[in-house]
């Protein structure tokens, strides 16, 4: 007889009380029932974290980590006039089995004045303190290890921002939070991985900006735990935005969730 078999003959016995071994079955059928319900609750922690937390159903959150949503793109207009790319020519509406996505199709090397990602595209008119950017995105580029796409913030102009480098491999000058201030980008983490795991599929991504405090917390796949942290006070406000470095990528379901605040009259001159 099979193990299915002994426990479905040990049920029967149980249960009509001709078991001669009622106190042991009890306790094995006990410590059974308590490994189903411990695997029941993993599967569904499991699914919850596959599933974005910041949506329900179709509708996104209306305050996240006590900030309020105030910037949504799903791409569905099919343009992107909401956006201020580095470079418009590398930029398109992409569609996938019907969902329009924001595609940075191509790397087109820009002039930056100092060394920092090519490919970059802020969202018009949203300037933020504090703030959550939550997007969905996907890695277009060949499998090499510096593949990779970025998530920028506290963006002030070309010279002074901060961003998110979600690398394959981790080093110096990949997979890591960078902070670009007027000198080439310089890496300020103090946590990361060993690399951001990209394939062909769609990820999860969010980027925590405390201003008050200076933290900074990267989030991939599994919002519960960050893969990168930083403690940085420089910037305290900017737009945040999507692109790479070099590589190329798609991107859906950008949520910015922060406190607006207005641009200081002397970086408004100097733009």
């Amino acid at each position: 007889m099979n193990d299915e078999g002994r426990w479905f003959s040990c049920l029967l016995a149980h249960a009509s009380g001709s078991c001669p071994f009622i106190p042991r079955c009890r306790s094995v059928l006990e410590s059974f029932m308590r490994c189903s319900l411990r695997l029941l609750l993993s599967a569904f922690v499991a699914f919850g974290l596959m599933m974005p937390s910041v949506s329900r159903g179709d509708e996104p959150l209306a305050t996240l980590l006590g900030l309020p949503l105030v910037f949504r793109d799903d791409f569905e207009s099919g343009n992107l006039d909401r956006w201020e790319p580095s470079e418009p020519k590398a930029w398109k509406i992409d569609i996938q089995n019907g969902n329009k996505v924001g595609s940075q199709f191509q790397h087109l090397v820009t002039k930056t004045p100092v060394r920092s990602p090519f490919n970059r595209s802020v969202a018009k008119d949203v300037i933020v303190g504090n703030c959550v950017l939550d997007v969905k995105l996907q890695s277009t580029a060949r499998d090499y290890p510096h593949r990779s796409l970025c998530l920028f913030f506290g963006y002030q102009d070309p010279a002074h921002l901060y961003y998110v480098h979600l690398g394959q491999k981790t080093d110096d000058h990949a997979n890591q939070i960078f902070i670009v201030n007027n000198e080439p980008r310089k890496k300020i983490s103090t946590k990361t991985t060993e690399g951001t795991k990209w394939d062909n599929e769609w990820h999860h991504a969010r980027v925590v900006r405390e201003v008050e405090s200076g933290k900074i917390e990267v989030f991939f796949d599994d919002m519960n735990v960050p893969v990168m942290t930083a403690v940085d006070k420089t910037f305290t406000w900017g737009q945040v935005g999507i692109g790479s470095f070099d590589d190329t990528g798609h991107f859906d379901d950008v949520l910015v969730y922060g406190t607006k605040v207005a641009r200081p009259a002397a970086a408004t001159k100097q733009n």
